[in-house]
């Protein structure tokens, strides 16, 4: 490994501005703030938008907001018929 231009890895703590969930973590990120972590040492915090704990994926609490794919928003947009379609009954 070449010398000199490899950035330091040290202990960071992430938190989710959102929820507020932390996590412990390496990385080469530094930050004016810090933390004291529940081991009792002060770590870099570093404050991120979205994380495990508040991303759709991994909460399971997805938002579809489209039902219909973008085929059939187009065929209603431009007055097609879906050729598969049972045909509608008026009684």
């Amino acid at each position: 490994m070449k010398q000199g231009i490899h950035p330091d890895y040290h202990s960071v703590v992430f938190q989710d501005s959102t929820t507020g969930f932390k996590f412990l973590s390496g990385s080469t990120k530094t930050s004016d703030q810090t933390v004291e972590w529940e081991d009792g040492n002060t770590y870099p915090l570093i404050l991120v938008e979205i994380s495990s704990d508040s991303h759709p994926f991994y909460t399971g609490k997805q938002k579809f907001t489209q039902a219909d794919g973008a085929v059939d928003r187009f065929n209603k947009k431009y007055g097609f018929a879906d050729q598969n379609a049972a045909p509608k009954q008026d009684d």
